[in-house]
Parts: structure tokens; C-alpha cells; sequence
């Protein structure tokens, strides 16, 4: 399983906030902020913690992309 924060950073730039202003209002350390970037899953407070200062879902900031080897092993 994968993670994807793509909606995350398309959120940032349509209500024109950076990465420097988001982890400062919402409270979160470089490294969660360096784990977003890099797709890696962070814990579900950080990711609250943005959702409050975005006003949004977490739906609206990251996506589960399903392993598609697990997926495939299902289907035999």
C-alpha cells in the first residue's frame, strides 16, 4: 500500500499557503512535513492537525494507492 499526498499539495496552492506557513499554523515538525513530501505515512494527528488549519477532510489531502501485486494475487 502506498501513500499519496498530491491533494495536499494542489490544496496548498489553491488557498496559497506554503509549505513553511502550513507546518508553523499547524503545529507539525519538519521531519512529518519531510515525510509528506516523500509519500511516506505520517500518524493520523499530523494529519488532523493540517486538516484543521486547511478546514478540509483528510480525504481531501491524501490518497491509499492499493498495492496492485496484492490486488493481482487475489484474482488466481
Amino acid at each position: 500500500m502506498a501513500y499519496s499526498y498530491n491533494r495536499l499539495w494542489k490544496l496548498l496552492i489553491d488557498k496559497k499557503i506554503n509549505k513553511t506557513t502550513l507546518r508553523r499554523e499547524a503545529g507539525i515538525t519538519s521531519n512529518a512535513m519531510a515525510k509528506l513530501g516523500k509519500d511516506q505515512p505520517v500518524n493520523i494527528e499530523v494529519l488532523a492537525k493540517i486538516c484543521c488549519v486547511l478546514d478540509c477532510t483528510i480525504d481531501d489531502i491524501m490518497e491509499i494507492i492499493p498495492d496492485t501485486s496484492i490486488q493481482n494475487s487475489d484474482i488466481s
